[in-house]
């Protein structure tokens, strides 16, 4: 479980890095600039839970150790 979540991190920041170069940055907002707005918004959010995953994972696991 620790590899495939570390694995999905990876994949989640590589879409985020490759959508922030698809970003037209003088029209941010139009045609697909908007396609690669709401990807990067959506792999850093994907990031951020698997984040909060991977730390739960860790209390749980020194909870049950104790």
């Amino acid at each position: 479980m620790k590899i495939l979540l570390q694995i999905f991190m990876v994949i989640a920041l590589i879409m985020a890095s490759f959508n922030l170069f698809q970003i037209d940055w003088e029209l941010p907002f139009e045609g697909k600039s908007m396609v690669a707005v709401i990807g990067v918004v959506a792999s850093l959010s994907a990031f951020l839970l698997l984040l909060i995953l991977r730390i739960s994972k860790k209390i749980s696991e020194k909870i049950n150790n104790q």
